[in-house]
């Protein structure tokens, strides 16, 4: 069924058998999770921890200023901050152990 065909035809019909036989339920694909950086994750973020603004930026070392424009849309988060609202949202008190100066 390959001969004659180019070496990216050959990877298409790879491909294609790949999703196939996922779709079947007969192979599992990799998966990657992608955050998601909208304004209303963010604010549900901080609303879940029951912070205002200026306590969330504070109690997690970010600007004020900053998640205002994250929350408004003007802005979006860069891939760091997303990893670190990611690490929020799931586990905020490791971050706040992380940012604690031991005494």
């Amino acid at each position: 069924m390959t001969e004659g065909r180019s070496v990216l035809g050959r990877e298409v019909e790879e491909a294609l058998n790949e999703v196939l036989a996922h779709v079947r339920g007969e192979t599992a694909l990799a998966t990657r999770v992608v955050d998601d950086p909208s304004k209303a994750r963010i604010v549900a973020v901080r609303k879940k921890l029951g912070l205002s603004r200026r306590q969330f930026a504070e109690r997690y070392h970010l600007d004020p200023r900053t998640v205002q424009e994250w929350e408004q849309g003007r802005r979006t988060p860069d891939q760091a901050a997303r990893v670190l609202l990611t690490v929020i949202e799931r586990e905020p008190e490791a971050v706040e152990r992380a940012l604690t100066k031991a005494e």
